[in-house]
């Protein structure tokens, strides 16, 4: 591990974000230009995502399953918003054992074709319906400027693809999932506070009538799309001919969602919570809740050792993930410095004053904090510490929403210049014009983030661009 400082986030956040991902062994590039290889403490971090959303996944009635990797480019075709949306992207295979293909076989970008191509031979009758069904696979997209898990060629995911017999059942399933799974998991394991809303028309995912989107802040400014759940309509049903005999006896399309998350929440938490120092991880998401350093001496060093152990042992019986470093050949000084990197929510000191006190030191990365805890204590002050830097982690990054979140700007020059110094979003009246819209990304490179769910429709305003009477509030910012 390098123990050069890190880059100054307000000086250089891309670097500083590059260089914590690297030193911390979340990842690194591979061989193949633009995909990654998720290294093991990066890989925990996903898993552990993984393992909330799909419990959760699984308490709202979704079932898993596993398409192929490959979509034949003829079945890739037949939904053409889809392939128009994903063209620059698409990666195909054209040669396999050395001959050349009847038909080129595309990577998938996104698996709504292959899997309504299926559905078109499992749904004949209402009483099939509603699928519910759910994949963790990994997806291919040829990014033009990749960066470790913001943008990657190859990324892991889940997408969930579900077939209802009414538009209300669709559109509830969109923001059940939007609410109970992502931004329930986001914020509560996370801590990462976001703004639940819907995509402008410009903005859908290709093929969807609506687009719910769930938008985070960046300790930069920016916006991070953390997770999006489409309500398709019958357009992939139609277009794939999935068709079924309805309860009044005609036949009927069912109506489509789609929804997925990535790991590009991995690089979420980096940035929406990590520091000059490094990562600093929500207790529920990181790898070592708890790392135990032993400051030994040759006189004590099998009792501090054996106490130590004793501390993990007792820790971990309560569910606590635990990390004793007792590695002899580097300095404490040096172990302190690597968590701090890492993120370890709480560090654990012990030593030969700490035998005869019969205490430990115990040390916050969120705040810095330290505070000397009775053996005794040590489980219960633990679960308690762990909880509040959960909470104080979530509740510090919601005051930085609201503080760099810029409310009816007083004109379009206020809204421009904020948006191109990415201070954060602007919430500003909009009259749901494109041209208004496509103004603003070419005076600021800002887009459109979403159009809040939980807005008050203005009764009377102006648009912020136009001056025309505004239709809905909408969320600006600079975004990754």
């Amino acid at each position: 591990m390098s123990t050069s400082a890190l880059p100054s986030q307000s000086r250089d956040f891309p670097a500083w974000y590059g260089e914590v991902v690297r030193r911390a062994g979340l990842a690194e590039n591979s061989a193949v230009r633009g995909a990654m290889v998720i290294k093991p403490y990066g890989y925990a971090i996903w898993e552990t995502i993984q393992r909330e959303l799909d419990d959760r996944i699984k308490a709202t009635g979704h079932e898993n399953v596993y398409f192929p990797l490959l979509v034949p480019a003829s079945v890739l075709a037949q939904e053409g918003k889809l392939i128009e949306g994903f063209a620059p992207e698409v990666a195909l295979v054209t040669e396999a054992g050395g001959k050349k293909l009847d038909e080129p076989l595309a990577v998938r970008p996104t698996s709504e074709a292959l899997i309504w191509s299926t559905y078109a031979r499992w749904v004949q009758s209402y009483r099939d319906l509603p699928l519910l069904y759910n994949q963790w696979a990994n997806v291919v997209r040829w990014e033009l400027r990749p960066r470790l898990f913001l943008r990657t060629t190859e990324f892991l995911w889940q997408e969930g693809h579900t077939a209802h017999e009414t538009e209300q059942e669709a559109v509830a399933e969109a923001l059940t999932i939007l609410h109970d799974v992502y931004a329930d998991t986001i914020e509560n394991v996370l801590a990462i506070p976001v703004v639940r809303g819907r995509k402008s028309e410009s903005e859908r995912f290709p093929g969807a009538v609506d687009t719910y989107t769930l938008e985070a802040l960046m300790r930069d400014g920016k916006a991070l799309q953390t997770a999006t759940s489409h309500y398709l309509g019958q357009g992939f049903p139609r277009a794939f001919g999935v068709r079924y005999t309805g309860r009044d006896g005609r036949e009927h399309h069912p109506y489509a969602t789609s929804w997925g998350a990535t790991t590009r929440l991995v690089g979420g938490v980096v940035m929406a919570h990590g520091d000059d120092r490094g990562l600093r991880l929500p207790p529920r998401v990181a790898p070592h809740q708890v790392v135990i350093v032993p400051i030994v001496r040759d006189d004590d060093r099998a009792e501090v050792l054996r106490l130590a152990a004793a501390v993990a042992d007792e820790l971990r019986t309560a569910d606590v993930r635990v990390r004793l470093d007792d590695r002899s050949e580097v300095r404490p000084g040096f172990k302190f410095n690597e968590w701090e990197l890492k993120g370890v929510p709480l560090r654990i000191e012990l030593g030969s004053r700490d035998l005869a006190t019969g205490a430990v030191t115990v040390s916050r990365r969120d705040t810095g904090e330290k505070q000397q805890i009775p053996l005794a204590r040590v489980t219960a002050a633990v679960a308690e510490l762990l909880s509040d830097v959960q909470a104080s982690l979530l509740e510090s990054a919601r005051a930085e929403l609201e503080r760099r979140t810029l409310r009816a700007p007083g004109g379009y020059n206020e809204l421009i210049e904020y948006l191109r110094d990415a201070v954060g979003f602007v919430a500003a009246p909009w009259c749901g014009r494109e041209e208004c819209e496509a103004q603003v990304k070419d005076d600021s490179s800002a887009t459109i983030r979403c159009l809040p769910l939980d807005e008050q429709q203005p009764e009377r305003g102006d648009c912020v661009c136009c001056g025309r009477s505004a239709a809905t509030t909408a969320m600006w910012a600079q975004a990754y």
